[in-house]
């Protein structure tokens, strides 16, 4: 433990205190949104990310641990565990080096090398590599021909198999040469077939190993996997070979003579195939984890994306022969009506979709109108525009992706939702509260299918799932749930609860009305003290009796809630109040750390105390932009070069970030193009949801391809 803790201090940059004792609440049992929250006295305020750096590191080094344990047990068992090799193995730091270590103990399956081992050839083999002056290799081989070995010429062939095995199996000289792979390698990749593609800019493809980009990897391995790409790694040989030959040859003799030809066979047939692969993996692991972080931001960004509250919004899911699915829902996302429209001027039936939507936005005084982005969207904003221009209310628009709506609307979820609407209304419905409230109604789909990846579906699927569910799970406890209205989706995702608690905690609200205070939850089936602990607060409850409860501030800090009150001659009914506004002042006069002792928490604490007793219950989404909400549309004939317009950033990749500029079509602002200074990612420029300033460079309307810039014309 301790080595590990010496390790992720290290490598994270954090004193080892604060990393031991992350370490033990996590081993406690504890969420890291909790541990985030409410206990960074003890880590020195650790953000989410860092924790989850923290805990994914620390299941790799106990993974090594328990591998390195098993080697050694298998090694023992074989009785070949020396001194040496032991202190080696505890020395390894990584499984690659591990596993060389046990590579050459390591059962294998029948080999030339085990072969000719089976046929008594290994004397021979040992006595070649001692590489003696005076042998005679061929006179020391005939002392083992036999039944099995009909001659010389055979044995030392045998010798040499196991040799080149030996070879490959030497752990130091694999580490040199894995070096000189990831180095000076370069990953090389060739048309496979004689057709026109995707890939076509691979077809006579180069670049070094050691500077390739992660998207570019992903999508080799892509090409290679759908036949399109010969995909292959070059090195310099001579190189490569010299250092194999150095580590094993002694001197000119004939011995020698037989080693060199064994080494050279073992780099050929053996290490050399065998370093490809691993680098290959290398590369395709880092670019993977690469997708996964970006993928991640994407999703995180997504997520917190300012909701538009207080305001009745309309949803059209657009459609063609199924037509274009309508759904109007009040402030808090209750459905108030629907319908089915043919908006499409090829149905001959827009005239009555209109008066059918007008009557809807009349009636129900619909503020907003979200449009799903998928097929026939763009014929939906065009005749949603229309409707805007002929109305006499102010109404406005924003294109949504739709990603995940129809695999959430047939869902088992939707169904116990929505029982009395079919699937494709239920996806309307959707749409129209993801511009509501995108985190509520984004927690209910599989975080893979919202649509701001890149080579999702190349991922490890633990690994990317496990990542995008530690994303959603930070983002619903940042913002906090309301307790008497969360959905059973959004409350899974509070730290402390699971499925099972959270549909028990719907029941109770269905039974017994709503909670009236916090400690109603431990009246919940499941939820016990350790799972009170860790959600109390992140769940709100505005309105309640006591204040303490709509706000972040977790009911094991109300005393010290209500110390800071008297201390500064406040009461509870100040909280949120104008009166209040001179606490941090009062704090200040008396002495942070004074105050903080006298009321009995660490500073970190007082000061998220005050923040919530100035706002209770604070959304940090209400601080961002608002989101970019239209009126009116145009077509992609009408981008000229030149043109400036705002828009939505959709996703961000590795090469750039798509932008959604009201054509219907997302424009892409390439790497070089968004700002005039050196960008490694783009994440470091744009975000996901961020509303900016761009301008055209190259329309192609065949192709439906916009090039944009952020970088003002001069």
């Amino acid at each position: 433990m301790t080595d590990h803790i010496k390790i992720l201090a290290a490598e994270l940059n954090q004193p080892a205190d604060r990393v031991k004792a992350a370490v033990e609440l996590i081993d406690a049992g504890n969420t890291i949104p909790f541990i985030a929250r409410y206990r960074k006295e003890a880590t020195g305020s650790m953000d989410d990310q860092v924790l989850r750096q923290l805990a994914d590191r620390l299941e790799y080094l106990r993974g090594l641990d328990d591998r390195r344990a098993a080697v050694k047990e298998a090694i023992e068992a074989q009785g070949a565990l020396t001194d040496a090799l032991a202190a080696a193995l505890d020395k390894a730091a990584t499984l690659a080096e591990l596993e060389d270590l046990y590579r050459p103990y390591k059962p294998k399956r029948k080999t030339r090398a085990s072969m000719a081992k089976a046929r008594g050839l290994e004397p021979l083999a040992e006595r070649l590599l001692r590489q003696q002056t005076g042998d005679d290799p061929l006179a020391l081989a005939a002392d083992y021909i036999g039944e099995e070995v009909p001659d010389a010429e055979a044995a030392l062939a045998g010798a040499r198999d196991i040799i080149a095995e030996m070879a490959s199996d030497n752990a130091s000289l694999r580490a040199r040469l894995r070096t000189l792979y990831e180095s000076t390698g370069l990953i090389v990749s060739k048309a496979a077939k004689e057709e026109d593609s995707v890939y076509s800019s691979y077809y006579d493809f180069s670049q070094s190993a050691a500077k390739i980009a992660g998207h570019r990897v992903l999508a080799l391995d892509r090409g290679e996997r759908e036949g399109f790409l010969k995909v292959s790694v070059e090195v310099d040989e001579a190189k490569a070979l010299d250092a194999c030959l150095r580590h094993f040859l002694r001197g000119q003799s004939p011995s020698a003579a037989q080693v060199k030809l064994a080494v050279e066979d073992g780099y050929s047939r053996l290490i050399q195939p065998s370093l490809e692969r691993e680098l290959r993996a290398a590369l395709t692991q880092k670019a993977a984890e690469g997708a996964i972080q970006v993928f991640g931001e994407n999703l995180r960004q997504l997520l917190l994306a300012p909701p538009i509250k207080g305001k009745v919004a309309m949803g059209l899911d657009p459609g063609y022969r199924m037509g274009c699915k309508v759904a109007v829902v009040d402030a808090t996302g209750k459905v108030l009506d629907t319908a089915v429209v043919y908006p499409v001027p090829e149905f001959k039936r827009v005239d009555a979709a209109k008066r059918t939507i007008k009557e809807m936005i009349r009636r129900h005084k619909v503020e907003i109108i979200a449009i799903g982005n998928g097929t026939a969207g763009r014929e939906t904003e065009l005749f949603a525009a229309e409707v805007i221009r002929e109305m006499d209310m102010p109404v406005s628009y924003m294109v949504v992706s739709e990603a995940g709506a129809s695999v959430y609307s047939a869902s088992k979820l939707a169904a116990e939702e929505f029982p009395e609407y079919d699937v494709n209304l239920r996806s309307a419905v959707s749409i129209a509260r993801r511009l509501q409230d995108p985190l509520a109604e984004l927690v209910k789909i599989d975080p893979k299918a919202v649509g701001v990846g890149q080579y999702q579906h190349d991922m490890p699927p633990a690994r990317l799932a496990a990542a995008l569910d530690g994303v959603v799970e930070d983002c619903v406890n940042t913002v906090g749930v309301d307790l008497n209205t969360a959905s059973a989706p959004l409350l899974e995702r509070v730290a402390g609860l699971t499925k099972t608690t959270a549909k028990n905690i719907v029941k109770y609200r269905e039974e017994s009305g709503e909670f009236a205070s916090r400690r109603q939850l431990l009246k919940v089936k499941g939820v016990g003290p350790k799972a009170f602990e860790q959600c109390a607060g992140f769940l709100r409850l505005p309105g309640a009796a006591d204040p303490l409860d709509a706000t972040a501030v977790h009911p094991e800090s109300y005393a010290a809630a209500h110390a800071l009150l008297d201390a500064c001659g406040y009461t509870p009914a100040d909280i949120g109040t104008e009166a209040i506004r001179q606490l941090p002042q009062r704090v200040k006069e008396a002495g942070e750390k004074t105050v903080a002792d006298r009321i009995g928490v660490g500073l970190p604490t007082l000061r998220d105390i005050e923040a919530e007793l100035l706002r209770p219950g604070r959304d940090m989404r209400d601080e961002l932009p608002p989101p970019l909400l239209r009126t009116d549309v145009m077509k992609l004939e009408d981008l000229k070069p030149g043109m400036q317009l705002q828009g939505t950033v959709r996703n961000v990749i590795d090469f750039g970030a798509f932008v959604d500029i009201g054509v219907h079509q997302d424009g892409l602002v390439h790497i070089s193009q968004l700002c005039d200074r050196f960008v490694r990612h783009p994440g470091e420029v744009v975000k996901v949801g961020d509303v900016v300033t761009v301008w055209v460079m190259q329309v192609d309307v065949a192709k439906k391809r916009i090039s944009l810039t952020m970088k003002q014309p001069k």
